[in-house]
């Protein structure tokens, strides 16, 4: 198995142990099954794990099904992307690619199949007069005023719902189950309704469509699947999942639905209506916009399927309700990009420094670690010259107690070069800084020991001469609120999204190696945190996370 999908024993898995040991199934099919309506998150990743690993771990069998059976929200785009990104997740379809809407016609035989065995009837309530005769938690449901149609006048409507005789809304095809039943989706729930929708892969055939709770029991049967591993909230669905498989009547094996729960994460918003409208409202760069919680986002911002399923399994799979602290999630890639990322040198708030006693025609070069944690990983050679560019944080005109860089008439290390010592501060006419003049102890070049003198500051630079220009992007959480699930009755998400959550910085230098850098390719900025190429800015760094934060490991 990828190591990705390396997987402990949970309660799924315990089912399965005990379903093969009594033959109930000799094999492992399980499925993936987004709506084409928005691009996958990483809510999904938890999902996909599951599902994929729970395959891989039996030899068994993973799909990928679009569930495409609501032509109104669905688009090519988002088919195109689910693809991608499960794809870039390492989670191979090896049981096939298929579409809800190909079992369109099989969901129709079936449904008129209920009709002939007197178990579905066509209802002529409106969305509002169905939710009034659905009863509440506490009171039953009443029976619709044509439940007790005939089989041949249900058959004859159907088949004229089916033609396109009645407008969205008008009628819909019921299950005729118990509208007395404890469990609100067993009272009578609508199959099929009407929509005059163009569909983006059937096109106009169908004016009909069945709803989830129909068509996915029905899809599972037909593609072979044995477990169907959703979300909890599909929990109290459950009933009429085996309603349908069982009054099908058709399938062996039976799918088996077992539910897991959804993975909540502080600071963001798994709703797909919600991202989409932060998308079309232009408050993000788009689906990938590096702050949305989307597959394609946390790619561009740097983070590996690895970092991700390492997240997805310190989660945990149970059935219980959690919040997971995003910091668990930065935790995963910063635990992994320290020990493969390479390191390079960047100075986001530049400022010159001159080393005037060090000649202005000269150029050396000192040897630095790719990677002190991967002993493969190789060195490099940095120029040094007599100017220089340091970060500015790095300087303290009136240095606070223990401020160990650069300060008036004390000393630093550069990083793997001179110790220098500053004695003069250059102002421009509004009593700006504007440069640094240093004297290096020439002797001390390499990071090699002073006697006597003990330097407790190092800092990175860059030589002026060999320093290339670009853009760092410093992105924080887009929410400023931990538990978006418990915001208050009188608040939107609105009210809580981070105006603040993106900083631009320009005039940044860095390496010039760092310029060809591909996409994909993360780096450690010494001293500033791990940061990757933009994809869709050239000559941009997107900020993956911190070096270090305050998350402890359990």
């Amino acid at each position: 198995m990828d190591e990705n999908f390396k997987t402990e024993g949970n309660f799924i898995h315990e089912i399965i142990d005990s379903d093969l040991a009594e033959g109930v199934n000799d094999t492992v099919h399980t499925r993936f099954p987004p709506e084409p309506n928005g691009y996958l998150h990483i809510g999904s990743a938890k999902a996909i794990y599951i599902n994929y690993s729970t395959a891989m771990k039996y030899g068994g069998k993973f799909n990928l099904r679009y569930d495409d059976t609501n032509p109104a929200k669905e688009d090519t785009e988002y088919v195109e992307s689910i693809y991608e990104d499960l794809t870039w997740l390492g989670a191979n379809p090896n049981g096939g690619v298929f579409y809800g809407s190909d079992y369109f016609d099989k969901c129709y035989e079936y449904a008129v199949k209920l009709i002939k065995d007197g178990k579905a009837y066509v209802c002529d309530l409106s969305a509002d007069e169905m939710r009034e005769y659905r009863g509440t938690l506490t009171e039953p449901g009443k029976n619709s005023p044509y439940r007790d149609r005939s089989v041949e006048e249900n058959l004859e409507l159907f088949e004229r719902m089916k033609n396109g005789e009645f407008p969205d809304g008008s009628r819909t095809l019921r299950a005729k189950i118990d509208m007395a039943s404890p469990n609100m989706n067993m009272r009578d729930p609508a199959i099929y309704r009407i929509v005059h929708t163009s569909h983006h892969r059937q096109g106009d055939k169908w004016c009909i469509y069945p709803l989830y709770d129909f068509a996915h029991p029905i899809q599972d049967a037909l593609e072979g699947i044995t477990y169907s591993l959703c979300s909890i909230e599909f929990e109290n669905h459950r009933p009429l999942y085996e309603w349908v498989v069982d009054n099908v009547d058709i399938f062996t094996p039976k799918p088996k639905q077992r539910e897991f729960a959804r993975l909540n994460v502080t600071y963001t918003v798994m709703s797909k209506r919600y991202l989409r409208k932060l998308v079309e409202e232009k408050l993000v760069d788009g689906w990938d916009d590096p702050r949305m919680p989307t597959i394609c986002g946390l790619r561009r911002r740097g983070f590996t399927p690895s970092a991700i399923f390492d997240f997805v399994r310190r989660a945990g799979v149970a059935k219980s309700f959690s919040i997971v602290d995003i910091e668990l999630l930065d935790y995963c890639i910063r635990d992994e990009l320290n020990r493969t990322a390479e390191r390079r040198i960047a100075v986001l708030d530049p400022i010159k420094v001159v080393i005037t006693n060090y000649p202005e025609d000269k150029t050396e070069y000192f040897e630095v670690s790719n990677n002190p944690n991967d002993e493969n990983a190789g060195t490099r050679k940095v120029p040094f010259t007599r100017e220089l560019y340091v970060d500015r944080s790095d300087f303290a005109e009136v240095p606070p107690p223990k401020f160990f860089r650069l300060k008036p008439d004390g000393e630093v290390r550069l990083m793997g070069a001179y110790i220098i010592k500053l004695n003069e501060i250059v102002k421009d006419e509004n009593g700006n800084v504007v440069e640094l003049r240093c004297t290096a102890d020439l002797e001390s070049g390499n990071g090699n020991p002073v006697d006597g003198r003990k330097i407790k500051g190092t800092i990175h630079w860059l030589s002026t001469s060999y320093a290339s220009d670009a853009t760092v992007m410093l992105y924080d959480k887009l929410f400023t609120i931990a538990n978006t699930g418990d915001i208050p009755e009188d608040k939107t998400y609105d009210d809580y999204l981070n105006r603040d959550s993106a900083v631009k910085v320009e005039g940044a230098k860095v390496e010039p190696c760092l310029l060809d850098a591909k996409a994909g390719t993360s780096f450690q900025f010494v001293r500033t945190g791990y940061f990757t190429p933009d994809s869709k800015n050239p000559g941009t760094f997107i900020r993956t996370v911190t070096l270090k934060d305050g998350y402890k490991v359990q």
